[in-house]
């Protein structure tokens, strides 16, 4: 699997609810995404709902031999897009037979299992997924948004395949987790990797330092801040997500960007 994937969730409505503006050119970018080489795609049947997972059949199905299918379980949305938690056993299981039937495939690479509530009932979650995988509906079961300790119990349940959790040049806090992440083989996934995707003012994209960087090694602040990520590790992951045609080439372009001692050592002070 390549190292930049595409996260699908803005190709929904504002804030993952509701149809695109333009279904036609949300289309175009997951068609694009893959002619560029990505061969990762992380969705969710939540975001729309239904919307992002039946546009994804819909431009690409039959979907590429290489295609990693990825999705998540563990929340829902009301009639108004506020995000609840769905984490009993039956809810994730709804969960991923929903994602199966929008998807339209009949198992799923990898699902992540997204604690919203603190992890209450983890085991009881972990035996849901666990017997989702041993019954062929999902190939590798993922944790997001969890604790250190959380994965450290998880592993010792069963074989975790990759950790999704908010990771960027300004939100540091997962980054332990990452490097246990690193020691146990696991992929480390970080979800907003160039900040915050839910509207305001983009601190991370607009800081003074990124934008310095990026201008010497004429490159775009988005493509410095995902290198800054892919050097944390051979096991990080990336799924930047956009609308966007013109970001989506610059996101997966940023394999040709390479850092210098310098850059690293102001990219990494800007967390500080």
């Amino acid at each position: 699997m390549r190292r930049i994937g595409f996260g699908a969730m803005q190709l929904a409505g504002p804030g993952a609810f509701g149809p695109p503006r333009d279904r036609d050119a949300a289309a175009d970018v997951l068609r694009k995404a893959v002619e560029l080489g990505v061969n990762h795609i992380d969705t969710a049947q939540y975001y729309g709902p239904d919307v992002v997972n039946e546009l994804i059949r819909a431009a690409l199905a039959p979907y590429p031999e290489d295609l990693v299918l990825v999705s998540k379980v563990g929340a829902a949305r009301d009639g108004t897009g506020r995000w609840l938690p769905a984490l009993e056993p039956e809810q994730l299981r709804a969960g991923v037979q929903a994602n199966l039937r929008s998807l339209g495939v009949d198992r799923l690479d990898a699902v992540n299992l997204r604690l919203m509530d603190g992890g209450q009932a983890f085991d009881e979650q972990l035996d849901a997924m666990i017997a989702l995988r041993d019954e062929g509906l999902i190939a590798g079961i993922g944790l997001s948004n969890v604790s250190r300790e959380q994965l450290v119990h998880a592993v010792q349940r069963t074989e975790i395949v990759c950790v999704q959790n908010a990771l960027n040049l300004l939100a540091r806090e997962s980054l332990p987790l990452l490097r246990e992440c690193q020691e146990l083989g696991i992929a480390f996934v970080p979800f907003f990797p160039l900040g915050s995707a839910f509207g305001g003012v983009n601190r991370l994209l607009t800081h003074p330092d990124l934008i310095a960087v990026a201008e010497r090694l004429e490159a775009q602040p988005s493509q410095v801040a995902l290198a800054w990520l892919l050097e944390l590790g051979p096991h990080v992951l990336l799924i930047p997500g956009t609308s966007s045609l013109g970001h989506l080439i610059d996101n997966v372009t940023t394999r040709r960007v390479r850092l210098d001692d310098d850059a690293r050592k102001i990219l990494d002070s800007i967390g500080e």
